[in-house]
């Protein structure tokens, strides 16, 4: 038989209103935050689904970002591109009309003003920058012009031109996260789409008993290449050719001098990272200046930038040398247009895969934030009733109270 005491029934009575207190400011919490779960204790397995979710969503979030920013950063890209294909075109233009034997020389002079016009207009599409002033065209050197202009006098012509147009930026490819291990490149470098030609490097070493002193890296359009110690030039080459640069490699059958030759219009990027195996083959030039000015003084390079074949085409114009317009000039512009097509329909792919993943991604994010809220989020209308009935409770509770356990000394004394 359980003894009961005076104050048993009033503390009874006290420890269960606190603890219906306590729920209700519970569940007031919860209708306040919207959240069914405020402490991982609440519901353990709801807030470790709930944990999961949130890191999901949220890293979906930043592929949706970064996929607008990647968007965003290729229109205007392609914008650029499209005025200079707009350019490059009436070039060719010009090019098949100079290439006519009826045209008089005063003809062609006129027809070089305005090539010499378009190539100042496509110079400043080159070196073009963004809404935050960074170089469109410089791979990482985004605060410096991406092609530096060197001017001087042209025979025929008035005044100061444009004699050589050099890359000043370098190879580099931002690069942005759209998925897991998903990446997608923010840029082109301006020797890739404003060049005409393959580029072909030649040296004048004979190479056929150079062997690797030491275990060397090198780097041909920032694919690393290593070199062991002991490799022979053949060996050399095939580590080159099976690298994935887009280079060929081989044997000069004159003076056995190794030669690189792009597979693709585009500047070679040519570096020793360790050792010196371009150096010793007489590729690059000692003294570690950077690319793409650290050829060899003694090699050959062949193959020019879509500025080279405007600048031969004024020239040719000026001098009324309409076999040459017709030929190396026509076939270079034609080269440098083709390549810069070609860059904008992988732009166009390119933006074609972002929209598709990007429909994705929100399709994916949309699932995920349901799957979420069903695990935290609370049912509001339940949440009210429930609030309800515990008010009622409540005051029931103090009534029965009030009635049952009217303690005072006259109670005692009767």
């Amino acid at each position: 038989m359980n003894r009961i005491s005076t104050s048993m029934p009033n503390d009874n009575t006290q420890f269960y209103m606190r603890r219906q207190e306590t729920d209700r400011r519970t569940l007031m919490n919860q209708i306040s935050s919207q959240q069914r779960i405020l402490d991982p204790r609440d519901a353990p397995m709801s807030a470790a689904h709930a944990t999961r979710y949130d890191s999901v969503a949220t890293r979906l979030n930043r592929y949706s970002r970064n996929i607008e920013y990647a968007q965003d950063n290729a229109r205007v890209t392609e914008g650029h591109m499209r005025s200079a294909v707009d350019i490059m075109q009436r070039i060719r233009e010009l090019a098949i009309q100079g290439a006519h034997g009826t045209f008089s020389r005063d003809d062609t002079r006129q027809m070089a003003v305005e090539v010499d016009e378009l190539l100042e207009e496509l110079v400043e599409i080159a070196n073009a920058k963004n809404g935050t002033g960074a170089a469109i065209f410089g791979g990482a050197r985004t605060r410096s012009t991406a092609f530096q202009v060197l001017r001087g006098n042209v025979e025929g012509a008035d005044g100061m031109r444009i004699t050589e147009v050099l890359y000043n930026g370098d190879i580099t490819t931002n690069r942005a996260e759209i998925g897991d291990n998903a990446f997608i490149d923010l840029n082109i470098p301006g020797n890739d789409v404003f060049w005409a030609e393959n580029q072909t490097i030649s040296s004048n070493v004979d190479v056929t008993d150079f062997v690797a002193t030491q275990d060397s890296v090198m780097h041909i359009d920032g694919v690393e290449i290593r070199i062991n110690e002991g490799d022979s030039v053949f060996a050399v080459m095939d580590r080159i050719n099976g690298s994935g640069a887009a280079v060929r490699a081989r044997l000069d059958p004159v003076n056995d001098g190794l030669v690189l030759e792009t597979t693709t219009p585009h500047q070679l990027w040519l570096q020793d990272s360790e050792g010196s195996v371009l150096e010793d083959l007489g590729i690059i030039a000692p003294g570690g200046e950077r690319p793409p000015g650290n050829i060899a003084t003694g090699a050959s390079a062949f193959g020019g930038s879509l500025f080279d074949m405007v600048i031969n085409l004024r020239d040719d114009l000026l001098e009324g040398r309409q076999i040459d317009v017709g030929g190396r000039s026509l076939a270079g512009i034609d080269g440098g247009l083709n390549n810069m097509l070609g860059r904008l329909a992988r732009l166009g792919a390119q933006d074609s895969r972002l929209s598709v993943t990007h429909d994705r991604i929100t399709g994916f994010y949309d699932n995920i934030r349901n799957q979420l809220s069903r695990e935290v989020d609370i049912d509001m209308a339940q949440a009210i009733t429930d609030l309800r009935m515990m008010e009622y409770s409540h005051q029931a509770a103090l009534g029965a109270a009030g009635r049952l356990l009217p303690q005072t000394l006259l109670d005692f004394l009767r």
